[in-house]
């Protein structure tokens, strides 16, 4: 990593115009991902998706997100890296598009 990090201006309750967040979805079990980052979430399911996930395990590139359960979607980001998560890829883009934060405790 190259220390650069992005920050959107992100208003919310409580928050005034000049803080500046990054903007962390949760992928499941506490775990989250920069915004900024994701380039594609897409579903596990078909050949060339297996073939992108064993290439970046190959690479050193893959993360495991998945807490030893089945793999429900699959998240690029701008760093070639892919994340493996126990959460539907809409569970995920929903979060995204609505900017849902939940607490790392809540129910999967």
């Amino acid at each position: 990593m190259n220390g650069a990090h992005k920050y959107v201006l992100h208003e919310g309750a409580g928050m005034k115009k000049s803080d500046l967040t990054p903007v962390l979805v949760n992928i499941g079990f506490g775990n989250v991902v920069s915004v900024s980052k994701v380039v594609a979430i897409v579903t596990p399911g078909s050949a060339p998706m297996k073939r992108l996930r064993e290439e970046a395990k190959k690479r050193g590139k893959l993360v495991d997100a998945t807490e030893g359960r089945r793999t429900r979607s699959i998240i690029i980001t701008d760093s070639d890296h892919v994340i493996l998560s126990a959460l539907q890829a809409e569970t995920i883009t929903q979060r995204f598009l609505e900017g849902k934060e939940p607490i790392a405790g809540e129910k999967e």
